[in-house]
């Protein structure tokens, strides 16, 4: 068998042998929450005989281990649940947030991805220099601040004293694309200034430890240009830690969106996930740390096969 395609059938083995990891931890955490749920639904009034029916009913009388399968194999076909509080299928009401969700980070990533890269070029390009000095100094200030900080600061000049933007993303499938794109800026905004310096740094970083090799000297004796040594020569070869980076950022914008979600009361996976928490729905919590979880692992993936892909000696063995 090629190498690299034994390489990539381990990553993808060892990404489902992680998930099934995760899944048994999400499931673990939310078991060991004090409280009891039956009564946190039925409130502090109810009978001992309504919360051991409403035990019974919910299946908490079960065996944990019953319980992780049972709700395991459901997940595995696509079957997440019911919330406790209003009773409707999770994968259902879950799916219209999941997609805001992507939407936010799909323009985020638009926007945060290629300027990532644009300035970490820029900064290799006059290293040393106040350009670089000034990009690193900004990018640094920037990911030295809480997000929900950023977020307040953003609202408070931008759409309160500018009346800009809205505060409030709020969207919904009767807007036009160019109206959702309007009612997400800020938050988009906000997440592209989070992910924004750590591509950048890890970007310059890369491509300033491939500038030290041997044939960049080479192609400086040339007489090549800086720039493109830069784009022809160093960028390509830094490409796989890139990459890497960049994807855990994409991951971050989906996983990482809770408190931008809850900052902006934007619809999407986060604010779903702290509405319920509130409520203590287990189920619902457990379904959106198994979709994280997944996406997370997934991107993560996806770098892996992209560096091996990346790697000519893998490529082409000996």
């Amino acid at each position: 068998m090629h190498p690299v395609i034994l390489l990539i059938a381990q990553r993808i083995a060892l990404g489902l042998l992680l998930l099934l990891a995760s899944s048994a931890l999400i499931f673990a955490g939310t078991q060991i929450l004090p409280g009891d749920v039956a009564q946190a639904i039925l409130g502090q009034s109810a009978t001992p005989e309504a919360l051991e029916n409403l035990r019974r009913d919910l299946g908490l009388n079960d065996p944990a281990l019953t319980r992780y399968f049972n709700w395991l194999f459901g997940a595995i076909q696509g079957d997440l649940g019911t919330a406790l509080t209003n009773g409707k299928d999770i994968a259902e009401s879950m799916g219209y947030r999941l997609k805001n969700t992507l939407f936010l980070a799909a323009c985020a990533a638009i926007v945060s991805v290629p300027l990532a890269i644009f300035l970490g070029l820029l900064a290799v390009r006059y290293h040393g220099r106040w350009p670089d000095k000034a990009i690193s100094g900004v990018t640094l200030a920037s990911i030295s601040v809480p997000e929900f900080l950023i977020g307040y600061i953003v609202v408070y000049f931008i759409a309160v004293k500018l009346g800009m933007f809205s505060p409030l993303a709020m969207v919904n499938d009767s807007m036009s694309f160019w109206d959702k794109l309007n009612a997400v800026a800020l938050p988009v905004l906000v997440l592209t200034l989070v992910v924004l310096a750590h591509m950048m740094r890890m970007t310059r970083a890369a491509i300033l430890n491939v500038m030290q090799s041997a044939y960049i000297e080479t192609a400086e004796l040339k007489g090549l240009s800086s720039f493109k040594i830069i784009y022809r020569h160093a960028f390509p070869n830094a490409i796989a830690p890139i990459v890497n980076v960049v994807m855990l950022n994409l991951a971050y914008l989906v996983v990482g969106v809770v408190v931008i979600e809850v900052v902006f009361v934007y619809p999407g996976m986060g604010q779903y996930l702290v509405d319920h928490v509130s409520k203590r729905d287990v189920p619902v919590v457990q379904a959106c740390g198994l979709i994280f979880a997944a996406v997370y692992i997934g991107m993560n993936m996806i770098a892996d096969i992209v560096s091996i892909l990346a790697n000519p000696r893998l490529r082409h063995p000996k």
